[in-house]
């Protein structure tokens, strides 16, 4: 560890920062225990936050609740929080996105985190990879806010969008300033730290759902967008659900990125708890993309 920590122009401490992994939950269960498996040996507490409604104001089960057992394995190490939805009609979303955000903080600090930990902000679906975070736990002089650059994928490992997710974020915990969000709060970005899978979901109701539930959701301009049959014929040609323009900054970079995302065959440098378990995950990896009706 000390020759990597040299390598990043940082010096090794002599004991490892403490972790915490703290996220918002609407209903990416296989994706949570992926993330959770892959960051186990280096967090110290996960932190969960569950609502009944959604960012756009609709009623949802509480899906974790309902999927306790599967999730025994980090019991002693979870702090896991629920809050109300304020059901606002014609709200926009990012308000109740942000009073979820807000009531994560205190989650967290009842979580028993103190200054120096290292906070993880990053969505379910944005996972690091472990030797990012034994990484950033023992070496010195880290940045306090640094953006982590993920392998941006779309519905499975099979559709490589690009590399340039850079949302989430790792903290160096400061009472009173750090707050968890999700926007740039930093020039520093660590690059090929993770994994991206954005619409990565077993059941075609799941699409469904969170096409109607998610802070975008006024890119559900007609009704025919949520036909199991047009959903999933999508998710095969590796299309856009939306059928929307890529959202880029340059026109080069908007002619590069329309059309389907080419294929990709390959399954190195994923999630371990994946690989080990392809058979239970097979529809996130290359040559699946048929997902179950229900």
């Amino acid at each position: 560890m000390q020759n990597l920590c040299s390598l990043h122009g940082w010096k090794t401490r002599e004991f490892p920062r403490r972790v915490f992994d703290a996220v918002l939950f609407s209903n990416e269960v296989d994706l949570l225990k992926i993330r959770w498996h892959e960051l186990y040996p280096y967090v110290t507490e996960f932190i969960l936050l569950e609502s009944n409604s959604t960012f756009t104001g609709v009623p949802k089960p509480l899906v974790f609740s309902g999927h306790r057992d599967e999730f025994k394995f980090v019991d002693s190490r979870l702090t896991y929080g629920v809050i109300p939805g304020r059901f606002k009609k014609g709200e926009n979303p990012f308000v109740e996105e942000a009073y979820q955000r807000l009531a994560l903080d205190y989650l967290i600090r009842k979580a028993g985190i103190e200054d120096d930990d290292l906070l993880i902000m990053s969505d379910v679906d944005e996972i690091p990879s472990r030797h990012t975070i034994n990484l950033l736990r023992w070496c010195d002089d880290i940045p306090e806010v640094l953006h982590l650059r993920l392998k941006n994928y779309l519905y499975s490992f099979e559709f490589l969008l690009d590399n340039h997710s850079w949302r989430a974020s790792v903290h160096r915990y400061r009472s009173g300033t750090t707050t968890y969000a999700h926007f740039r709060q930093s020039d520093v970005i660590l690059a090929d730290a993770g994994w991206h899978c954005s619409f990565c979901f077993r059941r075609i109701n799941d699409f469904i759902f969170k096409m109607k539930a998610y802070s975008h959701s006024d890119r559900v301009r007609f009704k025919k967008f949520l036909k199991p049959e047009r959903v999933q014929k999508v998710i095969c040609k590796g299309s856009d659900l939306f059928d929307m323009i890529p959202e880029e900054y340059t026109f080069k970079e908007i002619i590069g990125k329309m059309g389907p995302i080419p294929h990709s065959y390959s399954a190195v440098h994923l999630p371990g708890y994946l690989l080990e378990n392809a058979n239970d995950y097979r529809y996130l990896l290359p040559g699946n993309c048929i997902r179950e009706s229900g």
